[in-house]
């Protein structure tokens, strides 16, 4: 370990890897389906068999860590774990430190397009002045971060990582946090531990509410949000409810299967974006196994499924009545998995914009990355703070 609290990190996936990788891909031994499934019963097999020959065939991994590897990496030692991030200064008179979390089935990889948007909008058409240094960290059991080897490693904990990296590794005293899915739990537990240190949030995702509240002084529109959520949870919940209980379980066939991994994967992809059915419209296959590839190369399906397991059995942070002080903004993503009402989200923040985005699903950084910029940029130009 460094001075600064930090090292520099390479990827490079051993050959051998990519060897049984391709050995595997080989050995598929593909399920039956019914005649005109399409997507009905789960991922459809003229899709997947499409892209698992493309992997075997035509994805090229080196090029693809070769791109990785133009980002800045390192890992650090946070309470006993080596979690990896990636660090991109900005380039701009004052950039504000922003730190980004990913969820599941995502990745690091979900914000390589953002990344440079953040960091340098003037090379897009933008202002200097609205630059941020970018801090993307690979959540603890993901990618390159350590797998935790013991329980409740929650979203709590990780926001406790996350001040620790921010303030004692990089020494900032006051940042800026976003992210969508497991990262938006990460961000409004950062503001909720660390008021003092957090300028604002952005989120461009809001789950239900763990603090029960009584339905008579709910609105209409978060009463129909509610009995919404409760129809998706029946009908695309169970990936979630599998986690949550038994992710062992499932973890021994997507540890052992690349075809089953890229199948848990990818259904999600394209269930959740605004593709219109068609995964391709959003993400293009070397995407789509890139961060596929995050996965498998580093054995952590099985890690980051427990996250799940610990949320369902962590402690509400909020009280009943509180609410996150931190200014927040939220993005309002029309084919997200979920469409809350602005007073649905004040009940618990401190909301000082909201917006309705155009078009963009559930992996807004990845299919809007332009809009999700300029956005950030908006939200957080008022905020910006002298020394940062």
């Amino acid at each position: 370990m460094c001075q600064e609290g930090k090292y520099p990190f390479r990827i490079a996936i051993p050959q051998a890897v990519l060897d049984d990788l391709k050995m595997r891909l080989e050995r598929t031994r593909w399920p039956d389906e019914i005649e005109n499934a399409g997507w009905d019963y789960g991922t459809n097999q003229e899709y997947l068999r499409s892209l698992m020959n493309y992997w075997q065939h035509e994805f090229d991994w080196r090029a693809q860590e070769a791109q990785l590897n133009q980002w800045t990496h390192f890992r650090a030692d946070l309470s006993g774990l080596n979690i990896h991030f990636l660090y991109e200064r900005g380039q701009g008179p004052r950039p504000l430190p922003l730190i980004l979390t990913h969820g599941w089935p995502s990745s690091f990889f979900e914000m390589y397009k953002l990344l440079p948007l953040l960091t340098n909008p003037v090379a897009y058409g933008g202002d200097p002045a609205d630059s941020f240094d970018v801090i993307v960290p690979s959540l603890p059991g993901f990618g390159f971060s350590d797998r935790p080897g013991t329980r409740g490693v929650s979203t709590s904990e990780v926001a406790e990582l996350w001040a620790s990296l921010m303030t004692d590794v990089l020494g900032y005293t006051h940042f800026a946090a976003a992210g969508g899915d497991i990262g938006a739990g990460v961000t409004q537990r950062l503001a909720l531990k660390y008021p003092e240190q957090l300028i604002g949030i952005h989120l461009n995702y809001l789950g239900a509410s763990a603090t029960p509240l009584d339905p008579i002084e709910l609105s209409d529109a978060e009463r129909r949000y509610l009995r919404e959520i409760e129809q998706w949870s029946v009908n695309e919940g169970a990936y979630a409810k599998l986690h949550a209980t038994k992710p062992q379980t499932l973890a021994y066939a997507l540890n052992d299967s690349p075809v089953g991994l890229a199948a848990w994967i990818v259904e999600k992809f394209r269930a959740w974006s605004d593709c219109a059915g068609d995964v391709e419209r959003r993400f293009s296959k070397d995407e789509l196994l890139t961060n596929i590839m995050l996965y498998w190369a580093t054995e952590t399906i099985s890690s980051s499924m427990r996250i799940y397991y610990e949320n369902r059995r962590a402690l509400s942070p909020l009280k009943p009545g509180q609410k996150i002080e931190v200014p927040a903004g939220i993005a309002c993503f029309p084919k997200e998995i979920s469409q809350p009402p602005r007073e649905w989200a004040e009940r618990t923040l401190y909301v000082q914009r909201w917006t309705q985005m155009p078009r963009g699903g559930h992996f807004a950084a990845l299919e809007e990355p332009a809009l999700l910029a300029e956005e950030l940029r908006a939200f957080f130009r008022p905020f910006r703070r002298n020394g940062a």
